[in-house]
C-alpha cells in the first residue's frame, strides 16, 4: 500500500520528506491526494482569524480580547455594517475603535469612523483588547459592525504573496505550510517557557506552604505544651496531684 511521510527535521528550516510509490500514476494521485488535505488542513486552521458581527447600540462599548504573544503580527480591519444597501450611512452611524495591549498602553485609535484598519507587530505579550464605542444618540439605535481580526499565519495576506511572487499552486501552499510550521513551533517554544515559569512558581509555592506547615506545627507543639504546663501548675496549686 502506498505512503506518504512527512517530516519535519528543523523547525527553523522546516522541509518536507516525501517518499512516493514507484507506480507514476499512483504517486501523481498520492501527490494530488496530499496537496488537497493540506489545502483542507489550512483552510480549517484559517479560522484562527475571527471574523464576526455584532450589534452595537448607540452610548455603548463593546470589547473584544485575544491573547497573543510578542513579535506576533496582528492585522484588523472593521467597518459598519449599511443597514440600508445603496443608500449612504445615516451620520450618527460612526464608531470609536482602540486597541490596548497587555499592559494597557493604546495602540490603535480611531475616532468617528465607519470603517478602519489596523496592522502592527506585538511588543507585549498577553491578552490585547480591542474596544468599540458608538457614539451618543437619542433615541438609541443598534450598529451592526463586522470585524476580521488575525494573528500570526493568519494575519498574512496570502493573496498578495501570490500576485508579487508570481509562485504557482504548490509552491505556495508550501509557503504557507513552511510558516505554518514556524509558527506551531514559535508557539511551542512559547508554552515551554509559560511551563518553565509554572514550575518555577509551583516550587515556590511549595517552599513557602512547606515553611508554613512547619511553623504552625511548631506553634501548635507549643500551645500544647504551654497549656499542658498550666493544667499541671493549676492541679499542684490546688493540690491535686
Amino acid at each position: 500500500m502506498p505512503l506518504t511521510f512527512f517530516s519535519f527535521q528543523n523547525f527553523h528550516n522546516p522541509y518536507i520528506l516525501i517518499r512516493l510509490p514507484q507506480n507514476p500514476n499512483r504517486a501523481r494521485s498520492t501527490m494530488e491526494l496530499g496537496l488537497a488535505i493540506f489545502i483542507l488542513a489550512l483552510a480549517f486552521l484559517s479560522t484562527i482569524a475571527h471574523s464576526i458581527r455584532f450589534e452595537l447600540e448607540s452610548g455603548h462599548t463593546k470589547c473584544i480580547g485575544e491573547d497573543i504573544k510578542i513579535n506576533s503580527m496582528t492585522v484588523g480591519q472593521y467597518s459598519i455594517v449599511n443597514p440600508n444597501e445603496g443608500h449612504p450611512l445615516p451620520e450618527h452611524h460612526k464608531i470609536t475603535v482602540r486597541l490596548f495591549s497587555g499592559s494597557g498602553n493604546r495602540q490603535h485609535y480611531a475616532e468617528a469612523v465607519e470603517s478602519g484598519e489596523f496592522a502592527l507587530r506585538v511588543v507585549e505579550d498577553g491578552d490585547h483588547l480591542v474596544c468599540f464605542s458608538a457614539i451618543d444618540h437619542q433615541p438609541a439605535v443598534n450598529i451592526s459592525v463586522e470585524f476580521n481580526w488575525g494573528s500570526g499565519v493568519a494575519a498574512k495576506g496570502w493573496s498578495n504573496v501570490a500576485k508579487k511572487g508570481s509562485v504557482d499552486a504548490m509552491q505556495l501552499e508550501l509557503k504557507k505550510i513552511e510558516d505554518m510550521v514556524a509558527g506551531i513551533h514559535e508557539e511551542m517554544l512559547y508554552l515551554r517557557k509559560r511551563e518553565r515559569e509554572m514550575e518555577k512558581l509551583n516550587r515556590k509555592t511549595n517552599t513557602k506552604l512547606g515553611s508554613f506547615s512547619l511553623v504552625s506545627l511548631f506553634m501548635c507543639l507549643s500551645v500544647a505544651g504551654l497549656q499542658l504546663w498550666h493544667l499541671k501548675t493549676f492541679f499542684e496549686k490546688k493540690k491535686i496531684i
